[in-house]
């Protein structure tokens, strides 16, 4: 999609973080911009933010998790713009921290409701839309836990290997059902300086975490890496750019840190060796 000036672009998680810098970064290249967000006082601030300066610019709260709300993202998207461009199904949350067979259900609903059915039903919702007009672009927000493994992690990285999954194939299906008129890129981020690490601010009352008590020493030793390694990650206007450039070059995989690719060679040639690689940390 060479020209972006004057088309719409949908960002979900879009009142910070990544989502917050796409949807900024969009709206210099003259976008409209549809900002959602399960937060209501964030996403209010980033859509009166984003839209001065005259860039038109609508919110929607809305909890990926569920369809009837994401299907109402797409109903009020079209109704206000009449189209849609490029759709950045971006939410997320990062839980975990406990070994796999430990990892209370609630985290396992939580973060399979938000990372992958949150995109699945972006899709659902959307790509639809973009098949029936003949144009436009899907991100889809999954992370290096797309591609490698790590311990304490199980449920983000089956959410995120899902996300790889899932667009690969819908890459394959566009681009038999619309000769590639529809595109798709994947966004596989390391460390980047967002809030992930405060998911627990929007865990729904539904799906409450075990008391203090129960959080293991692992646990506790896994979250305060993941805190340390988010605070120096690189700023999300870095991973926005990516973002931009790779729709314009219709670019199907977007990698943040050069230096994960040898952990993602080290998994493959795991694979064809039939080994599986020591723990790297993401770099």
């Amino acid at each position: 999609m060479r020209e972006l000036k004057g088309r719409v672009a949908v960002v979900t998680g879009g009142a910070s973080g990544i989502g917050r810098a796409m949807a900024e970064r969009f709206a210099r290249e003259g976008m409209k911009i549809v900002l959602a967000d399960v937060e209501a006082a964030p996403l209010a601030q980033a859509r009166e933010e984003i839209g001065r300066g005259g860039v038109e610019a609508i919110a929607v709260q809305t909890d990926v998790s569920k369809w009837e709300q994401v299907e109402a993202l797409a109903r009020r998207t079209f109704e206000a713009f009449g189209t849609a461009h490029v759709i950045c199904n971006n939410a997320g949350i990062g839980a975990g921290g406990a070994a796999a067979w430990e990892t209370p259900l609630a985290d396992w609903e939580w973060t399979l409701g938000v990372n992958l059915w949150g995109v699945i039903h972006g899709v659902r919702a959307f790509v639809p839309r973009l098949v029936e007009q003949g144009e436009g672009h899907v991100v889809n927000t999954a992370s290096i836990a797309g591609l490698v493994t790590v311990p304490g992690m199980a449920p983000y990285c089956v959410t995120k290997q899902g996300v790889v999954a899932l667009s690969e194939c819908l890459h394959h299906d566009l681009t038999m059902r619309t000769a590639g008129k529809v595109k798709v890129s994947v966004l596989c981020p390391a460390w980047v300086k967002t809030k992930i690490s405060e998911s627990e601010r929007n865990r729904p009352a539904s799906l409450p975490r075990g008391p203090a008590a129960e959080v293991t020493d692992q646990e506790r030793v896994i979250e305060g890496a993941v805190r340390a390694a988010v605070a120096m990650g690189i700023p999300a206007e870095v991973v926005a750019d990516k973002v931009l450039a790779a729709i314009v070059e219709e670019r199907f995989w977007i990698l943040t840190h050069s230096k994960t690719k040898k952990m993602i060679e080290k998994r493959m040639r795991g694979i064809l060796d039939d080994t599986i690689p020591e723990y790297d940390r993401f770099g």
